[in-house]
């Protein structure tokens, strides 16, 4: 698990008050009290398949860690990112054409790339929602 120092908690009653990402000056740690310092702790990802989620604070561990969760990914949350990938992708060439047209009367945006870019985005989103398993979708 890859681990990051820098942080400083302030702790008061048990409980995590504040997290900063720099130390704080010695006068205020001294005058609020309950700072010290904490290690972010990352858990290793499967790319692809699982990422992070929410974190928790060890208080009793010294230094302090902020520790991060992870969960899988399901194909469909998979598959959803592919096709919203696919669909920039096409937006893109249609915004592309637009300024075309938009930029001189006498040009005119090509039509023929448009329907190109379209042809592409649903070949590659039938082919993605054909996908049923994590290996078919890193195939893709």
């Amino acid at each position: 698990m890859p681990t990051q120092a820098g942080f400083w908690i302030q702790v008061k009653n048990g409980e995590v008050k504040q997290v900063w990402d720099y130390a704080p000056d010695a006068s205020r740690r001294a005058s609020e009290g309950g700072w010290r310092e904490a290690v972010e702790v990352k858990p290793d990802l499967v790319a692809n398949r699982e990422i992070i989620t929410t974190h928790s604070f060890d208080i009793d561990a010294d230094p302090a860690q902020i520790v991060w969760g992870k969960r899988e990914l399901t194909v469909d949350e998979r598959k959803g990112a592919l096709i919203g990938q696919a669909k920039a992708e096409f937006q893109a060439v249609v915004d592309a054409q637009l300024q075309v047209e938009m930029a001189d009367d006498d040009a005119s945006g090509d039509l023929d790339a448009v329907a190109a870019a379209k042809a592409v985005k649903d070949a590659r989103i039938a082919a993605i929602n054909a996908a049923t398993t994590h290996d078919e979708v890193d195939a893709l």
